[in-house]
């Protein structure tokens, strides 16, 4: 949406006056004073008064002004062209934010306001012509009223030069306060200014109120910024807008100049007020404006010197007083006390404003050229909704043709645009190194990458990931979407030039490699000096390339190598630096070999590969923390993870031919995560599990696994059990050791019978799966546990699904000492004849599911907050209780058949479809 605009004005200052008074005096004197100044005023002539034509141009040249002077002498009143005159002057002051200073010329305002004596004369007269209660007369009454409040200069015999000098120089001040130039096309920005105009929340004037405006570079924060100084600065006593402090503020010398400009501004003083030091003018500020209510915009800051210096606190300036800053890093607002309620984000616009900025920048309105759509939305796809970037390049692809529209697509997508590039770079430039390595890596490899994985792979490079991230985040460089790393196209490929321009011409001297070519080049040289970090390579199809077995030991600064979709003609292991941190490589022929010396690699990721074991250089490698060999259908080995003591995370899950975990893994001090899921031949495991960090572990799909482990001693760490689908009968008693178990999984474990009574001990358990356990007959009671007294049965519990099991009964959920806050109770395809009757007292229960319970014959009163009640299929249902209760919006799975069989429902509840609902007249 295009901005509206604003009043277009002309005229600096309107004069209104009746000639036959003031002409020749007064009026003389103040608009030579004003031409003086350079003040650009409009003085009508008293015979051009009588024309229609030109009663049109001075209402208009009113509309036209800044500022209007009425200057009311004795005998204004008596003309009606002044009163009309003073009707459409504050209007204007009401409409257009016209400023009004009246003149009291040789009369009392309260002679105005009343009115009086000359102006009581003036008015008797209108009103024997036009009648005393016409609307003409009202008008001009109240506006003369309400002139005649305004504040404004008395001017008695003899003083007129004096006073003239006193209103020139406030006219002059009022007009140092301009709007600024925000741009040549406004689009989208309505919408915006509304929004921070509600966060500013410009009603109260009961304290001072500091909001940021945060961005990336180019998004427009400037532009908003002045969008909204211009809206709302007539509304302060003094405003300053402070542009380009980051680029002005470099030396303690330049926030001095700072400091001085703003209080100049504010205080709009004829001598400036110099500042000798930065702390000499924090005093002035604080000393000056303490009690003043001003406007002030600290645009593009970077440092918290700045925010000091100038806007330290807003106990610095008057009650309702705003303080705006614009910057690219939100934790400097943070840092500063300002709260997340009143940081704006300002983002991209969407489609159809990029699309509208984009043609008033590209389109001349007398342009006959067509260009087709594709090339416009390639440009839209580029730009991504940035302002700046649809500018520029709008701008410069400004009458041209076709040919040359696609010649600079294909350009950018190799260059990125350089006056769109330096713009973005300077939130790169502010980076420390740490910063630097880790937004390249981000850049050139992983973005769109899911978070948990950058960490891990960035992690192991000797950088600190976690501060790294969030910095990068608060300078608007990345986001994090549901769970995934962005970075807008043009920030990436900022970071991309980057590293191309270490040298566009030699890949070997660049720090990172992504493109195929580039790494065919540096492979087939006889390295001297290469600079090279990292290579991630990942072609969209399965690509050659030919590995000398010693190519990567002689990249000495590498770090990070990753390998997709690309197979090794050179037979034989690939030899890797011992420096290396990460190695990954889907499908490889064979385990890599290690240069000598101390083998450092934290990360490695040998899925699909066609290994049947581990080879004996896996025992050097000490400081590996991250093993993902997934899907290796050879692999009939587990490595002994005792010579990896600071393993996190072992992937075997797919490893179809792995028929037993060793030894080593039941004692880890170090093991996180186990996937063993779908190793179908896994069938002997460790008798007991001692891994006191383990976190979750993956048996899911285990079909030949018989027998969970003891667990000895408690082991407070592990939230997750995936079991699905083994081939276990029953579960040790011991489970209750498993103290910090949030979510265990045994669906479909078609031998499991029974589970111990322990489980009940399971403080944390919040998700409990059992469906489609075929041979599961009885949910054990919580009496039956070893100290039935001493706590709260599965206090934790929000979701018992039971569906398809064997139960013949329900009678453990009578107990309301077990599982008092479940929500989901799902017992789907059991031989449950009927439901316990205590139902009615499970105050959180929601969700109902009894599905295809042929023999179940009753449904018991059900809680007041019940919202779901499903029960499809329920043949024997002879009794539905008392559901007066239920609400309106509960659904009721019955089928016609079943519900009019029952006899129980009130026909006024069915509708023609299959389910119906019960309506609250019901």
């Amino acid at each position: 949406m295009a901005s509206s605009s604003k009043p277009k004005r002309i005229y600096h200052v309107f004069l209104s006056f009746r000639g036959t008074d003031v002409r020749n005096n007064f009026l003389d004197h103040l608009y030579r004073a004003l031409d003086l100044k350079g003040i650009y005023t409009y003085v009508d002539s008293e015979e051009l008064k009588k024309g229609d034509q030109i009663a049109s141009a001075l209402m208009k040249a009113i509309e036209e002004s800044h500022i209007a002077v009425i200057i009311f002498s004795e005998d204004y009143a008596s003309s009606t062209w002044c009163l009309e005159e003073a009707v459409k002057i504050m209007e204007c002051k009401e409409e257009r934010d016209l400023k009004v200073f009246p003149v009291f010329y040789k009369v009392e305002p309260r002679e105005v306001r009343t009115p009086r004596e000359k102006y009581k004369e003036a008015m008797d007269k209108h009103e024997s012509k036009f009648g005393e209660n016409s609307e003409k007369m009202k008008r001009w009454k109240k506006a003369l009223l309400d002139a005649g409040n305004l504040s404004g200069w008395l001017v008695k015999e003899g003083d007129d030069s004096e006073h003239i000098q006193g209103i020139v120089k406030e006219i002059a001040t009022h007009l140092g306060r301009e709007p600024l130039h925000v741009a040549k096309h406004l689009v989208g920005i309505d919408s915006r200014v509304l929004k921070l105009k509600s966060m500013l929340n410009l009603e109260s004037n009961d304290c001072v109120l500091m909001v940021g405006l945060w961005g990336q570079g180019g998004i427009g924060k400037t532009t908003l910024a002045k969008a909204i100084y211009n809206d709302i600065f007539t509304q302060f006593e003094g405003s300053s807008f402070l542009a380009n402090v980051r680029e002005t503020s470099k030396g303690c010398k330049d926030l001095v100049t700072l400091q001085e400009k703003l209080l100049n501004e504010i205080l709009l003083r004829s001598q400036r007020l110099v500042v000798s030091s930065v702390d000499v003018g924090t005093n002035l500020i604080r000393e000056r404006l303490f009690c003043k209510k001003v406007l002030l915009v600290l645009d593009d800051v970077d440092d918290l010197r700045q925010l000091s210096a100038l806007a330290g606190e807003g106990k610095w300036f008057g009650n309702g007083s705003r303080i705006i800053f614009t910057t690219r890093d939100e934790h400097l607002l943070t840092a500063h006390k300002i709260d997340q309620d009143h940081v704006y984000e300002v983002k991209a616009l969407d489609n159809s404003e990029a699309h509208e900025l984009l043609t008033k920048h590209a389109f001349s309105t007398h342009q006959k050229l067509k260009i087709r759509a594709n090339l416009v939305d390639g440009v839209l796809n580029y730009t991504k909704g940035l302002p700046l970037a649809l500018e520029v390049l709008g701008s410069f692809l400004c009458g041209r043709r076709e040919h040359e529209w696609k010649s600079t697509l294909k350009k950018l997508s190799k260059i990125p645009n350089k006056s769109i590039n330096d713009v973005l770079k300077i939130s790169y430039d502010g980076l420390e190194e740490n910063e630097k390595e880790i937004f390249l890596h981000v850049a050139c490899f992983f973005k769109g990458q899911e978070i948990g994985y950058i960490k891990k792979v960035l992690g192991s490079c000797d950088l600190e990931i976690a501060i790294g991230l969030k910095i990068l985040i608060e300078r608007s460089l990345i986001s994090i979407k549901s769970g995934t790393l962005q970075m807008h196209d043009l920030i990436q490929l900022m970071g991309m030039d980057i590293v191309q321009q270490d040298c566009r011409d030699d890949p070997m001297r660049r720090s990172r490699l992504w493109l195929y070519d580039d790494v065919l080049d540096v492979l087939s040289y006889d390295m001297g000096d290469c600079a090279v970090k990292a290579i991630v390579l990942e072609p969209h199809e399965l690509k050659e390339i030919s590995i000398n077995p010693d190519a990567f030991t002689k990249m000495r600064r590498l770090k990070l190598l990753i390998l997709r979709n690309v197979y090794n003609s050179f037979q034989g292991p690939v030899c890797l630096p011992h420096w290396l941190r990460w190695f990954e490589w889907p499908g490889a022929p064979c385990f890599p070999e290690f240069s000598s010396g101390p083998k450092r690699l934290v990360g490695l990721c040998m899925s699909k590969s066609s290994i049947t074991i581990v080879a004996k250089q896996y025992k050097d490698l000490q400081q590996l923390k991250y093993v993902n060999l997934s899907d290796c259908k050879s692999l009939v080995s587990m490595p002994d993870l005792s010579c990896t003591p600071y393993l996190k995370e072992l992937d075997l899950a797919y490893c179809t031919n792995l028929v037993e975990a060793h030894e080593s893994i039941a004692k880890h001090d170090k093991l996180q995560i186990l996937r063993l899921t779908g190793c179908s031949e896994l069938s002997v495991f460790p008798d007991v599990l001692e891994s006191k960090h383990l976190r979750t572990l993956y048996l899911d799909g285990c079909t030949k696994f018989e027998r969970f482990p003891d667990i000895p001693n408690e082991l407070e760490d592990l939230e997750e059990l995936w079991l699905l689908g083994t081939a276990i009968k029953e579960l040790p008693p011991s489970i209750e050791n498993l103290v910090s178990l949030q979510n265990m999984f045994l669906d479909n474990c078609k031998n499991l019978v029974s589970l111990p009574p322990s489980i009940y001990k399971l403080q944390d358990l919040e998700d409990l799966g059992l469906r489609g356990c075929t041979n599961f007959t009885r949910f054990p009671k919580y009496e039956d546990s070893a100290n039935p007294c001493s706590e709260i049965g599965l206090p934790s519990l929000r979701s018992l699904r039971l569906e398809g099991c064997n139960l013949s009964e329900v009678q453990f959920f009578e107990n309301l000492s077990c599982f008092p806050f479940l929500r989901q109770l799902m017992l789907t395809g059991n031989n449950i004849t009927s439901l316990p009757s205590s139902l009615n007292k499970r105050a959180h229960l929601s969700h109902l599911i009894v599905e295809n319970c042929h023999q179940l014959q009753e449904i018991p009163e059900l809680p007041p907050s019940f919202s779901y009640l499903y029960a499809e299929g329920c043949k024997s249902l002879k009794n539905n209780g008392d559901l007066t209760s239920l609400h309106h919006f509960v659904r009721r799975g019955l089928s016609m058949a079943d519900a009019y069989s029952s006899g129980q429902v009130d026909n006024r509840c069915l509708t023609i479809s299959k389910l119906f609902y019960l309506e609250e007249s019901c």
